[in-house]
């Protein structure tokens, strides 16, 4: 079986581990903290991050871009006859919503008002070019069936639903598309079988705790965007 090498937290797993169900592909994970990492996974991660994938055939796979291009080689591409220039787009999309994890994870690590503002610019930015992408004809990305655009905005969306649910800020304010596509992404009910159990308290403890987001002031948004005025 598939062996998934992970941090409780980190978006990289949950796009592998997402990418894994959404094809029904059994894994075990095991969990590992990165204050302590043990010799054993420093011994097969060449560059000492998570995620790593032991295939079944035992060979070690690095880097999230990679272990995602072999799940889809290896047991066949979540959507069928997809052509080549779409698979294209499809692939430059999905590398823009995967470079802003860290983006994600940066704002919600914010310790004051201006650095939380200055850092959710550019996240936000991205949600914006992704609100113009999107149809209300579509329950997904560009369809009515997941592909691996919808799996790899999966964990920016889960963490910002989170946000929303322990603070009242929307990373989505004012972006209805792209909320409607977060309700549909989170009703697969993929984000909740991709984490642990106690991923949403550690998130908490993380994100929501001793940051600008989580002192339970009102955080400023857009004109029009309280708590109660933007999001359905």
């Amino acid at each position: 079986m598939i062996k998934i090498v992970s941090y409780k937290i980190c978006p990289f797993v949950q796009r592998v581990t997402a990418a894994l169900e959404a094809k029904k592909i059994p894994f075990e994970i095991e969990y590992i903290s990165l204050k302590d990492k043990p010799q054993w996974f420093l011994d097969i991660s060449p560059n000492g991050q998570v995620p790593i994938m032991v295939t079944e055939t035992g060979t070690t796979l690095f880097e999230s871009d990679a272990i995602i291009e072999y799940i889809e080689d290896e047991y066949g591409a979540l959507e069928k006859d997809v052509i080549n220039e779409q698979r294209a787009l499809d692939r430059a999309w999905s590398y823009l919503g995967s470079k802003n994890y860290l983006v994600q994870c940066g704002t919600m690590s914010s310790k004051d008002d201006v650095t939380f503002k200055e850092r959710s610019e550019k996240l936000i930015t991205a949600f914006t070019k992704m609100e113009k992408q999107l149809s209300s004809n579509s329950t997904f990305y560009k369809s009515n069936t997941l592909s691996n655009v919808d799996i790899a905005w999966l964990p920016l969306l889960h963490r910002a639903y989170i946000v929303k649910k322990y603070t009242d800020y929307d990373f989505l304010c004012g972006l209805p598309q792209t909320q409607a596509w977060q309700k549909a992404v989170l009703a697969t009910g993929i984000s909740e079988k991709t984490v642990s159990e106690d991923f949403e308290q550690l998130f908490k403890d993380f994100y929501l705790t001793n940051t600008y987001l989580g002192e339970g002031k009102d955080v400023q948004q857009s004109e029009g965007c309280g708590s109660t005025s933007c999001c359905g």
